[in-house]
């Protein structure tokens, strides 16, 4: 049984593509919290919204699923292409497989099967909802509840250890922390040290850089699976 840390990676739709009802129905929302505002002030709620879309499983889609086994140090990156070129590959013990976002999901969903332990930053605030409803989109069941119970004391069976919730003790303290802040304090190197971030994503895949992509979500894993060690060894009780 293994200790595995998940990740995703989710982009935006395109919201000149998307239907005229939702695109009124975004439109009447951003007039609505501008108020009175003159009409610059709603073509900068307008694009905050779109940037708002990757946000939400409704109006965006799971990019890449990185799965790493932290005991094993190896893993796989399961990400979309549209490049016939991009064959399977390896680098660094990680293995960047191109699928669908179907295949992907499957693919998810059977690698959590065999775990003990589901390991993310932010994974109940964001990757696991978001998994769970794009599974249901694509009409496929979860395998293992991530989101069964949110104090790990109280965890039975598979434990989903959330490092964001652990470092803020629940929300009890310091609110919400990003995954670069908890490196930076534990001397560990960053996924954003080589310049790529989490909201880029929807622009890398709108330019095809699915590679780019794949590699930013393996950099993920091994700072938060460094991550999880430092909390095991110095701040773990249960």
């Amino acid at each position: 049984m293994s200790k595995i840390v998940f990740d995703i990676e989710t982009a935006g739709e395109d919201f000149e593509k998307m239907d005229d009802f939702t695109k009124e129905f975004l439109e009447k929302k951003a007039k609505l919290k501008v108020g009175d505002g003159n009409d610059d002030e709603v073509a900068k709620e307008m694009e905050k919204t779109k940037d708002s879309l990757v946000f939400s499983p409704l109006t965006g889609q799971i990019v890449a699923i990185g799965v790493l086994d932290v005991e094993q140090k190896k893993g796989a990156v399961y990400y979309q292409t549209k490049d016939s070129d991009n064959a399977e590959r390896e680098e660094g013990g990680v293995k960047l497989k191109p699928m669908t976002e179907k295949e992907m999901l499957k693919k998810f969903w059977e690698v959590t099967e065999r775990a003990t332990e589901m390991i993310s930053f932010n994974g109940r605030g964001f990757d696991a909802p978001y998994l769970m409803i794009r599974s249901a989109i694509h009409k496929i069941r979860p395998t293992r509840d991530l989101l069964s119970n949110r104090y790990l004391s109280l965890q039975r069976g598979l434990k989903h250890i959330d490092l964001m919730d652990q470092l803020n003790f629940y929300g009890a303290t310091w609110g919400k922390i990003n995954l670069h802040l908890a490196c930076r304090a534990f001397g560990i190197k960053t996924p954003k040290d080589e310049g790529v971030e989490g909201d880029d994503v929807t622009r890398l895949f709108a330019e095809g850089k699915y590679l780019d992509i794949a590699r930013y979500n393996a950099r993920d894993l091994f700072s938060t699976a460094e991550l999880y060690r430092y909390w095991d060894k110095y701040l773990r009780f249960q």
